[in-house]
């Protein structure tokens, strides 16, 4: 629900900015404001799963989710769409923590790759038929109907969590932080709004700069206050633990992004090119389609290279297949987008199964809820970053170039800024060792296998 929901968001936005009688390039901020609120509220997952048990809070977030799909669908105006939006990501923000808690609970270490691989395959086929759906739902009948349509699917999700989902909770989760969620919430708002206007002469610059002031002082302090806390909502001393610190930073550098192409290619597609909703629909589910496709790979792909080498090569694979899609014009067969389209969406989704799963490998049992906190909470905010920043780039070239809309060169530049963002991962990834999740993958040490042999 969550996926086949941003999947055609992304797919409406241009329909929507002409019924808010809005700028198409400001329509980010609907997918921003979801991303924030989840940034902003996934802190508190952690606690309210080992509080109130996996399967109370996973079936209240489905209920918040779909209420707030409810709103979206009745919003008219852009602002109470924000709202809306808002609303759906504080329900998002504890299904995705509180999902991955209940695997990691329940699966050993040498069988997490493969069962995150499985896991996510169902979640895949939101991006699948979402951007063709919601562009025969926008091209033929009405943009509110792509929200509605999570309302039946809210309902029998509310029912399969009540009867499949186990309630796993911990005796004594302690107190709720509410001091440190206010502190953290107040940084990670201010933070992404900073992203949002900055540049874009949207406000005035006092308000910029007062939003980067609060966000420095309130970070500041929330730092101050967790370090005095022996259950941070936030617990950055995880970060001391190096395949987790080395997942996240260059995690975050690879979502920078990817975390941009949901909002610039069907918006190229549909402003750049002149296609229709539904046209665009049926050609940005190719990346979904590769990724459902690789899924069943990866646990080969990591066996026989193991983690390291696979998230630098394939890291820097994945960056120049995103660079491809700056090379997209409306002359481009469709057969050839298809083709770029599905072998980044194979390559994405090894590289995402693969950050996923080392960041855990070395986190012990008892720190399970705070690493999938924190790494929920960093891994929206990267996703989120991607989104402002092709923005931006999007709107100064158009500026400089005098365009009163989007033109093909303006999207090909805000390609290569996050093509560009993205390729620091795979060298960011050298600084694994060369054995890290080795339990996980089982890919064998090839020194230890040739001493073996000599012996």
């Amino acid at each position: 629900m969550q996926n086949l929901d941003s999947t055609i968001v992304s797919t409406a936005l241009p329909s929507m900015a002409r019924a808010f009688q809005a700028d198409p390039v400001h329509m980010n901020v609907a997918l921003t404001a979801y991303l924030f609120a989840v940034a902003v509220f996934v802190p508190a997952s952690g606690w309210m799963a080992d509080r109130f048990g996996t399967r109370a809070v996973f079936r209240a977030a489905i209920a918040v989710f779909t209420l707030g799909s409810l709103l979206c669908g009745r919003a008219d105006s852009l602002w109470f769409l924000v709202l809306a939006r808002v609303l759906q990501g504080a329900g998002g923000a504890m299904m995705l923590p509180v999902g991955r808690l209940v695997l990691l609970r329940s699966v050993p270490k040498n069988e997490l790759i493969s069962a995150m691989a499985w896991v996510t395959m169902p979640a895949l086929v939101g991006p699948v038929i979402g951007p063709p759906v919601g562009g025969f739902i926008v091209t033929y009948f009405s943009w509110r109907w792509i929200f509605d349509i999570n309302l039946p699917i809210g309902v029998l999700g509310f029912v399969m969590v009540s009867l499949f989902i186990k309630d796993v909770r911990e005796e004594n989760p302690g107190r709720f932080d509410f001091f440190g969620l206010a502190l953290s919430g107040a940084a990670l708002a201010c933070f992404m709004g900073l992203l949002e206007v900055a540049g874009r002469h949207l406000v005035p610059p006092a308000a910029v700069w007062a939003m980067a002031a609060s966000c420095i002082a309130s970070g500041l302090g929330y730092w101050l206050h967790a370090r005095a806390q022996t259950r941070p909502l936030l617990d950055f001393s995880l970060l001391l633990l190096p395949t987790f610190a080395i997942s996240v930073f260059a995690g975050s550098l690879f979502r920078v992004g990817i975390g941009a192409v949901p909002f610039l290619l069907p918006l190229m597609i549909q402003l750049g090119f002149h296609r229709s909703a539904a046209q665009s629909g049926l050609i940005t589910f190719a990346s979904a389609l590769g990724a459902i496709m690789m899924k069943p790979g990866t646990t080969w792909v990591l066996r026989r290279f193991g983690f390291r080498s696979t998230l630098a090569v394939n890291g820097l694979l994945c960056a120049a297949m995103l660079a491809c899609c700056a090379a997209f014009r409306p002359g481009w067969p469709v057969a050839a987008i298809y083709v770029v389209l599905m072998a980044s969406g194979c390559m994405r989704s090894l590289q995402f199964t693969a950050y996923n799963s080392i960041a855990y490998a070395d986190v012990p049992a008892a720190r399970m809820s705070a690493a999938t906190t924190l790494y929920s909470a960093l891994q929206q905010v990267s996703l989120t970053i991607g989104i402002p920043i092709s923005a931006g780039v999007l709107q100064m070239s158009r500026v400089a170039h005098g365009h009163a809309m989007p033109q093909t060169g303006d999207f090909m530049l805000a390609f290569l800024v996050v093509a560009g963002i993205s390729a620091l991962a795979g060298p960011a990834s050298l600084l694994m060792a060369k054995r890290a999740g080795q339990e996980m993958s089982g890919h064998a040490d090839p020194i230890a296998a040739s001493y073996k042999q000599t012996e």
